[in-house]
């Protein structure tokens, strides 16, 4: 048997049926099932028979792979794509049969060859890390990179993010730029190995929504279920609330900012719903100072107010998520005073906003010192309080002025 032939490998009474390809190592079978994908199996005591041979040319699709070429087009705008990581520049590696990350230019358009065409492309990679594992230091490497590629003549920034904390990175590069340009961040929730990979159009939803009027920050994710849109939302107000759907981004509070109706034949469009800043309106600025010890403490009935102190102890600032309104336990309050650090009180619920002004433990919350955080997401009020704390003399001020869209001026119905 040969990579390439048609398999069927019965090992511990299990049955598996599909193209075999190249292993890393003698001691493992690499087969791709019927349904898009991958299994390794150990080959002790396992039987393959041979069903059809050179069913598939792996060694011309590795060849094909080795192959890239980038032509400059003067008609074309010029996009930088920028990785720090994640699943959607990802493509199968036939050595092992497992899903590698690939994030060079080159790279990501022979994993996503529908983005030939579109624009001229640049590559940069900032990190290569696991979402969970994003720093604010990454963030301002990220910021940094990203207003090098707008110097250097870049039509629009596309970057490539694991989705887990991509709210919390949209929402720094949100306050950390002036941005003259679009800065589209994207990524997949399922790898590229998988049939049922958001990764295509993801990436060239985002390319278009790049090369837009549109120059805030954003986040291009699915809009449904179905492989027809996907929606812009405003890196400020989006929020991952799914853990594994294609559609598990949604902006809290309002419609999304705009969509893609992706076309499979390249005739993509792009639409916003609302106000929005718009090309070239703003000189290009960075702004990457941030301050890297702020807490984001969720309270809970019967959660002790000596993990306050324990929070406040080695912070320059908290972010509270309270219940309803904006409260904590009354028992609280008199913990709050004391600190003298910035408290920002923000809301567990999904929609509206804190208002400390209706019960007597809101009253008295304010009276201790607690800033309202408005309709601020927990997530941005943390980021923005971090970069607050490193570029505002009143932080009280600054934290509840909108500055990025992270405050609506008024809560209301939507739908």
């Amino acid at each position: 048997m040969n990579a390439g032939d048609r398999v069927r490998v019965e090992r511990a009474a299990q049955t598996y049926e599909g193209v075999l390809l190249p292993s890393s190592t003698p001691e493992h079978l690499v087969v791709k099932l019927d349904g898009g994908y991958n299994v390794g199996i150990d080959r002790e005591d396992a039987s393959v028979d041979v069903l059809e041979s050179d069913v598939y040319d792996v060694e011309s699709a590795q060849d094909e792979q080795s192959q890239s070429a980038i032509e400059f087009d003067d008609d074309l705008p010029t996009v930088s794509l920028i990785s720090t990581g994640g699943t959607i520049a990802s493509t199968v590696d036939y050595r092992t049969g497992a899903v590698t990350a690939q994030f060079d230019a080159e790279d990501v358009l022979r994993a996503v060859p529908d983005l030939a065409g579109m624009a001229n492309y640049r590559g940069r990679v900032v990190a290569n890390i696991l979402s969970e594992n994003m720093t604010p230091a990454v963030w301002q490497d990220l910021a940094q990179a990203v207003h090098e590629e707008i110097e250097a003549g870049a039509d629009g920034i596309v970057v490539m993010h694991g989705t887990d904390t991509m709210q919390y990175s949209a929402s720094a590069l949100s306050f950390m730029l002036d941005t003259p340009v679009p800065i589209v961040f994207t990524g997949s929730q399922r790898s590229a190995d998988r049939p049922s990979s958001d990764n295509v159009m993801n990436a060239v939803s985002a390319v278009e929504a790049a090369t837009s009027d549109c120059a805030e920050v954003l986040v291009c994710m699915h809009a449904d279920e179905s492989d027809d849109r996907c929606a812009l939302h405003r890196g400020t107000r989006v929020r991952k609330n799914h853990t594994s759907r294609r559609d598990a981004f949604e902006t809290v509070g309002a419609k999304p900012l705009g969509e893609v109706d992706y076309d499979i034949d390249g005739e993509s469009t792009v639409t916003f719903h609302r106000e929005y800043a718009e090309r070239d309106a703003v000189d290009l600025a960075l702004h990457d100072d941030i301050e890297t010890d702020v807490e984001l403490l969720k309270f809970s009935p019967g959660m002790d107010p000596s993990l306050l102190e324990a929070a406040a102890e080695d912070s320059e600032g908290i972010v509270i998520e309270g219940t309803g309104l904006g409260h904590v336990n009354t028992d609280w309050i008199g913990t709050i005073e004391e600190l003298d650090i910035p408290l920002v009180m923000t809301s567990q619920c999904l929609e509206g906003r804190v208002c400390d002004r209706v019960y007597d433990t809101g009253r008295d919350l304010l009276d201790a010192g607690v800033i309202e955080g408005e309709d601020m997401l927990p997530g941005t009020a943390k980021v923005k309080l971090m970069w607050t704390l490193a570029n505002s003399d009143d932080v009280a001020d600054t934290m509840q002025e909108p500055l990025a869209g992270e405050i609506q001026q008024r809560s209301t119905p939507w739908l």
